[in-house]
């Protein structure tokens, strides 16, 4: 018995090795070949001693395979097994949940298959594998996951397939065809479901289990964080407009707006204003409105991004949402699918209280100690005769043109800030991102005794020439100012544009860095790196609008579309029901059919038995066409010949030991007229009417 402590040494086989192998050794490596393809998604999820342990489990099943080795004791299998449970609590805390489950489902499937002795064993590794492969749409719903699970779901039924072929060695290429063809027929069933099947919740929501958003912006800003999303190529956003888009460097998508500055970091509203201090949104818009629709990627927050700034109320399926004071629009709860809602928006719009109030003074507030030559600076300011009695926009004028004419740089690697940035930023280091220069320029405002607060959203976009969508990606995070002026209330400020006005244009647009392929594709021809990418985008756009997006209100739209009036999901529940009869009816009638034209052969020798045994010659299914021939000669004589002959020819038809004899023998439908013939030739074998 193998010492499961000793390591084998592994070699990979060869062609040749795989061909000459016995039939248990190939299917348990094509098996193991699936197995492994199914769980490669799921590596960087698990945890580092589970994606190790299977992989070296899948590899010593492996190699017991290939040299015809025993399988290890059960008293090992139940150490291991003992031991990863362990691991998975130590690792998860729990047993259950969704990370847990994966895990010991994982776990489950590879300590399998190093007891794959009986087809049982292998029926078992067989759906575990199906419910494996659904495992992955839990973390990632994308295109190319769906694209491997095909794949593996295909691997999956040729291997269960080939279980089902008891007798020799079938090729593999034969089970291949069969589940395809299986998967084809199946497929228009899986459409039915899928258009049909009532939205009651996500397609893939664990309730016990929050979904993983990506990366994206935070509830609170400390100067230095936000580098890293600029870093981030993935996107977060699609935009459809309907008409005319508005310009690039009017594209702002409000996010949280942040007002609380302790020092260091930037926080929302400390929220302990009494009511009769609070800041009313006061939203008054003027213009023509911007209509488009959103998908938002996940992003496990409450935030409903939409441009600035919306009035009318976007409907988000499965979400309640409302409009704070400061514009920004929540939702009822964390964000953990894809979402699509339309929205309209007015670029010209006027926001907050037209009139001091106290609660303005939160927006006035910095902490004593920090930044004291950035005070000094506003004192200097003020101390100037023309800008002793300055309005708002006459000093948000004087810092801008300070950002303008300064020296000062827009960069993503501006190095690591101290304790006053303010102070590094106006006077000593000149550069930085835009949370640098936007937490510098609010302080500088709070300095001057003006109202001023910090926004953090996207900005920008860039348009897919394929399908026309906008992508917002991680690396359009930004973050702009709002300053208070009496009359106006809450006025825009975006003091990046006054570094780097590109910034916020069309010719300056942020690129993460690429991989080495990628960057290497984009030397040689960066055309066609471009199209291929918007083309990759395109198409996994696609896949989010029409499949991950494909909600109960379009299932609704889909009836109305077809004649339902007012339908709603017991609509859906019948005509699904109706759909699964008619294809369970479809299905019959093809079954029936395609038994009457099984084997067409023992059809033919079906109607010589029951023929002879009319004419007193009784067999039964197991005897042979030159069986019935000896018995027609003894009974009949040489008046038997000509039918003696023909049942002979059927045999060789059928079993023919060569290709020449195959050649020679009579076709089928030959072997049918000779039949009919012989029929008037021996009347008197009294041939059933």
């Amino acid at each position: 018995m193998l010492n499961p402590a000793a390591a084998p040494s592994i070699k990979l086989p060869t062609l040749t090795t795989l061909r000459t192998l016995p039939r248990e050794g190939r299917d348990t490596l094509f098996l193991l070949a699936v197995i492994a393809w199914l769980l490669l998604p799921q590596a960087g999820r698990l945890p580092l001693w589970c994606s190790l342990g299977a992989g070296a489990v899948l590899l010593w099943r492996g190699w017991l395979a290939l040299n015809a080795r025993a399988l290890p004791r059960k008293a090992w299998l139940l150490l291991l097994l003992a031991l990863t449970l362990g691991a998975t609590y130590v690792s998860h805390g729990t047993l259950l949940g969704r990370d847990a489950g994966v895990t010991l489902l994982v776990v489950l499937l590879t300590l399998k298959t190093l007891e794959l002795r009986a087809r049982r064993d292998a029926f078992v590794i067989f759906f575990l594998g199906f419910f494996c492969m659904l495992s992955n749409f839990f973390y990632s719903q994308s295109l190319l996951t769906a694209f491997s699970m095909v794949l593996g779901l295909l691997g999956l039924l040729t291997a269960l397939v080939n279980a089902h072929m008891p007798v020799g060695k079938p090729p593999l290429a034969q089970a291949a065809r069969t589940a395809g063809g299986m998967a084809l027929l199946g497929a228009p069933i899986m459409l039915v479901l899928f258009m049909l099947f009532p939205r009651m919740a996500p397609l893939w929501g664990v309730p016990s289990d929050a979904m993983t958003g990506r990366s994206g912006l935070s509830a609170r800003m400390e100067v230095g964080t936000m580098a890293t999303l600029a870093l981030d190529d993935s996107v977060a956003m699609r935009i459809r407009f309907e008409g005319e888009p508005p310009p690039q460097r009017e594209m702002y998508f409000r996010g949280p707006v942040l007002s609380s500055f302790d020092g260091r970091q930037w926080l929302p509203s400390r929220d302990n204003l009494q009511p009769q201090h609070a800041l009313p949104a006061n939203l008054q818009v003027s213009g023509e409105p911007v209509h488009y629709e959103v998908t938002l990627e996940p992003t496990q927050r409450p935030w409903l991004l939409v441009m600035e700034a919306a009035l009318q109320r976007p409907e988000v399926p499965g979400y309640r949402n409302f409009m704070e004071d400061d514009l920004q629009w929540l939702t009822s709860r964390p964000i953990t699918e894809l979402v699509r809602y339309k929205v309209s928006s007015y670029p010209a719009f006027t926001h907050g209280p037209a009139q001091p109030m106290r609660g303005l003074q939160e927006y006035v507030d910095l902490p004593p100690g920090f930044n004291p030559r950035t005070l000094a600076l506003a004192a200097e300011i003020r101390r100037d005769p023309r800008y002793a009695r300055a309005n708002t926009a006459a000093l948000v004028q004087v810092a801008l043109e300070r950002l303008r004419l300064g020296g000062y740089s827009y960069t993503l690697e501006p190095g690591v800030y101290g304790r006053d940035t303010a102070d590094e930023f106006w006077f000593d280091r000149k550069e930085g991102f835009c949370e640098h220069i936007a937490s510098s320029f609010v302080i500088l405002m709070r300095a001057l005794d003006i109202p001023a607060r910090i926004v953090t959203g996207y900005q920008g976009g860039e348009r897919n020439g394929v399908d026309g969508f906008w992508v917002v990606r991680q690396s359009d995070a930004h973050a702009w100012a709002e300053v208070w002026q009496a009359g106006r209330g809450w006025v825009r400020v975006d003091p990046t544009s006054a570094v780097a006005p590109g910034r916020t244009g069309a010719f300056q647009r942020l690129a993460a860095p690429r991989g080495t392929v990628a960057q290497a594709f984009g030397n040689f021809s960066p055309t066609l790196s471009a199209q291929f990418r918007a083309t990759w985008e395109a198409i996994n756009n696609g896949w989010n609008q029409w499949v991950l997006n494909y909600t109960q209100g379009k299932q609704l739209s889909l009836l109305k579309n077809i004649g339902f009036e007012t339908p709603d999901w017991l609509d859906l529940t019948r005509l699904l029901i109706g759909a699964l009869v008619l294809a369970s009816i479809a299905g019959g009638g093809w079954a029936w059919w395609d038994r009457s034209q099984h084997d067409p052969w023992l059809r033919l020798l079906g109607r010589a038995r029951k023929r002879l045994a009319l004419a007193g010659i009784e067999s039964t299914p197991a005897t042979s066409p030159r069986q019935l021939a000896r018995q027609v000669l003894q009974q009949y004589g040489n008046q038997g010949q000509a039918l003696h002959d023909w049942l002979v020819q059927l045999e060789v038809q059928r079993y023919a030991p060569t290709a020449q004899t195959a050649r020679t023998s009579t076709p089928l439908k030959s072997h049918v007229r000779q039949l009919d013939q012989l029929r008037q030739q021996f009347s008197r074998l009294r041939w059933p009417a």
